[in-house]
């Protein structure tokens, strides 16, 4: 890890699918749009991708692969790329987290940007 690594951050909207998803048969899918700012003066390219989903119940599910929606984006300095995924899991309340890394194109160190946890949460849920 570089210590001057570039300054990456990622937002995060997750959105229920209700339309795809069935309560009756525990499948409750959200989709969520993340945006990768690079707020540096390098470019990079984010490689890989790591997501821990935590549902209600506590079943946890990790999920590791490259890049993310089938592409290893580059993000130049200064600009953002934006993707759409989505996740299935079993009950109507669940966290996601994880990271990216990414390589700092200029210096060809690697780095891993971490995306804090967000909320998965089905209509009418307070958990």
């Amino acid at each position: 890890m570089s210590e001057t690594a570039p300054v990456i951050t990622v937002d995060v909207e997750p959105s229920f699918r209700e339309d795809e998803s069935s309560p009756n048969d525990k499948r409750f899918v959200f989709s969520y749009t993340v945006t990768v700012h690079n707020r540096s003066d390098h470019s990079v390219q984010l490689l890989s991708r790591y997501w821990k989903i935590t549902q209600g119940h506590g079943k946890v599910q990790e999920v590791r692969g490259n890049g993310v929606v089938g592409k290893q984006p580059t993000i130049t300095a200064g600009h953002s790329f934006r993707y759409t995924s989505r996740a299935v899991i079993e009950c109507p309340v669940g966290v996601m987290q994880g990271s990216y890394t990414c390589i700092d194109l200029s210096s060809q160190a690697s780095f891993d940007v971490a995306i804090a946890p967000f909320r998965l949460a089905g209509p009418n849920q307070v958990h």
